[in-house]
């Protein structure tokens, strides 16, 4: 029996009326699965960088810091028929489910916030957190930790496989993570404004200071 990835396309790039945002962010990865015989693969809708930067799973985390809200980011809007209403207070937030990551085929395109994706920062993408906000993402089953700066609105479920997905990430995150080779699970925590204010980021100790968790 081999492996193969099989690379899909979580969703279709259809704007419903009520989106305002230029680009939604598209989960790009490999799933793995089981196949009998020779194996197969399908061409890569999207992926890496055709060149990975040296010192790629070294990339500096995101530093957080009290920024302005963008406008017309954090307005509720609907995407494939399902109404999703951003989150504008600035509450904690914590949530486990699966992370993906979305490359080269986004890389320079507009985000939801209006700025160029770059596959080599450490950003992020989700569905209701503040744009902008950070989030210290986590992966259990290594116990790698990276702080991202959400700046982009997805994933967006709209088959079977995509089920479960909570963040999109920059290709460097998951590359920090160790989640390049499929989606993964993870949990994720907001790293408040008031967090901020008190030095708090939530590492190992930030995390008992400031547990409280709003799914």
């Amino acid at each position: 029996m081999h492996r193969a990835l099989l690379f899909i396309p979580p969703r279709p790039h259809a704007f419903a009326a009520s989106n305002p945002f230029t680009r939604l962010a598209s989960a790009a990865f490999a799933v793995a699965f089981a196949a009998l015989g020779s194996g197969c693969a399908l061409a890569p809708v999207d992926g890496p960088p055709d060149k990975v930067p040296a010192g790629i799973e070294r990339t500096p985390d995101a530093v957080p810091r009290i920024e302005p809200l963008a406008g017309g980011a954090n307005k509720p809007y609907t995407v494939a028929g399902r109404s999703y209403v951003p989150q504008l207070a600035d509450a904690p937030y914590a949530e486990s489910g699966l992370a993906s990551w979305y490359g080269r085929k986004f890389h320079g395109r507009p985000t939801s916030s209006g700025e160029p994706y770059d596959m080599f920062a450490m950003t992020a993408a989700h569905r209701t957190l503040p744009i902008p906000s950070y989030v210290r993402v986590r992966n259990p089953a290594n116990g790698r930790e990276v702080i991202v700066r959400v700046n982009d609105r997805g994933p967006f479920p709209q088959a079977a496989h995509a089920e479960g997905r909570i963040i999109d990430l920059s290709y460097a995150a998951a590359a920090r993570l160790g989640v390049l080779g499929a989606v993964a699970p993870v949990t994720i925590r907001r790293i408040t404004n008031a967090d901020m204010r008190a030095g708090r980021l939530l590492g190992d100790a930030g995390a008992a200071i400031n547990g409280a968790a709003h799914p």
